[in-house]
């Protein structure tokens, strides 16, 4: 069997009964490393399943999966996936290559930030198309994305943003040359995507991503020191949320009166979070 297991958001703890006894009964374990990160090193996760973790890089997955898939028709595989395998990133390949070769496949599900980011207190049947934020670079600033946020912006509906991480990235240089040397990872903190966001604004100028467009960052979610807070583009530009991982949601004017409530309680500033509400949401305050 081919267990793909979703790990949850935070640490070794998250991971699923079911998916711990998957874990201890298989012959190998491999952990899904380029698309999201845990807050915790492999080491932990070894020490808590009892079992060594290989680490599964992009190029493992995709151009080295018949090294994952060895022999899974007679014994037990796990490949972990930080979050729910089918939540931001899916793996349906991996799952098509051990169909094709015979091997059975069972998904382990979990949180992901799809589903927890509820916390913020926007209700999830008020959410729009999900869109990706990726690191601008000086000749490269792709802004696809900001048709979708204002289709969702149209119908009133929230948007949730997932932010650029850059695991095991080379220079042109060393990648020209064959050398295996990689750049420190990166993740995008909230306020370079909201300051991305505004240039594309700037830009379009369609009102999708306005200074003053609500906004909610939420930063290390699942964990013990999780941060959310609520407040204008602008002020999310301007706001250090620590550590990552961090993801965005721009809200949408199909808000509830209860949903308004908590991001009161998250606001970077009330007064300029009523102010917002009051004018563009037609929500007063309590």
């Amino acid at each position: 069997m081919l267990y793909i297991i979703g790990l949850g958001l935070a640490d070794e703890r998250d991971i699923t009964v079911k998916g711990l006894e998957a874990v201890r009964a298989s012959e190998r374990v491999y952990l899904e490393a380029y698309t999201s990160i845990l807050m915790v090193d492999k080491q932990r996760l070894e020490e808590y399943y009892g079992r060594e973790v290989a680490i599964a890089h992009r190029e493992t997955v995709e151009s080295c999966s018949d090294e994952i898939l060895r022999d899974a028709d007679k014994v037990d595989v796990s490949f972990l996936v930080v979050g729910d395998p089918y939540g931001a990133t899916t793996h349906t390949d991996l799952v098509l290559r051990a169909r094709e070769k015979g091997v059975r496949v069972q998904t382990i599900h979990n949180a992901s930030i799809m589903n927890a980011v509820g916390a913020t207190g926007l209700q999830l049947y008020n959410f729009g198309q999900t869109v990706s934020i990726v690191f601008f670079t000086e000749n490269w600033r792709p802004d696809s994305f900001y048709q979708r946020i204002a289709e969702n912006a149209a119908l009133g509906l929230h948007t949730l943003c997932l932010l650029d991480i850059k695991v095991r990235e080379q220079t042109m240089e060393n990648l020209m040359r064959g050398r295996q040397i990689f750049e420190p990872p990166r993740y995008m903190s909230v306020s370079l995507a909201a300051q991305q966001l505004l240039e594309v604004e700037a830009a379009r100028g369609g009102g999708a991503c306005a200074e003053d467009t609500l906004a909610v960052g939420v930063a290390r979610v699942g964990s013990a020191d999780q941060l959310i807070r609520a407040g204008t583009l602008r002020q999310m530009a301007d706001y250090d949320f620590g550590a990552p991982l961090h993801s965005l949601v721009l809200v949408g004017h199909r808000l509830h009166d209860l949903e308004a409530d908590l991001l009161r309680e998250n606001a970077i500033d009330l007064a300029t979070l009523d102010a917002v509400l009051e004018r563009d949401y037609k929500i007063g305050g309590r």
